[in-house]
């Protein structure tokens, strides 16, 4: 019988994140960067589609990440590319928080 259940991850304390800024976390043998905004937790790829630069260095304004190398930007809520020179998405991941823990769905 297999477990249907989606794996989540625990990869970071809440109390870690500040508002309007990114993080690196561990997770799976590899880093992805956790953003707070408005108060909810946005998990990405770390690294941008355009060059290697880590997005949780870049400039975060609203829900738009910049990066810190060439400034472009994605959405954190969609990893949408929304700005050049950037034009393809990054990688999201579904977040919840419990008990002042930040837990990351992995894939199936």
């Amino acid at each position: 019988m297999t477990d249907d259940k989606p794996s989540w991850v625990d990869v970071a304390a809440y109390n870690e994140l500040f508002e309007g800024a990114g993080i690196a976390a561990p997770v799976a043998g590899r880093e992805v960067a956790l953003f707070l905004q408005d108060g909810v937790v946005y998990a990405t790829d770390i690294l941008c589609t355009h060059g290697d630069a880590r997005l949780c260095d870049g400039f975060l304004e609203g829900h738009e990440i910049e990066c810190p190398y060439h400034q472009g930007r994605f959405d954190i809520r969609t990893g949408a590319a929304t700005g050049a020179p950037c034009t393809e998405p990054i990688r999201i991941w579904p977040v919840k928080v419990e008990e002042g823990r930040v837990w990351l769905r992995l894939p199936d």
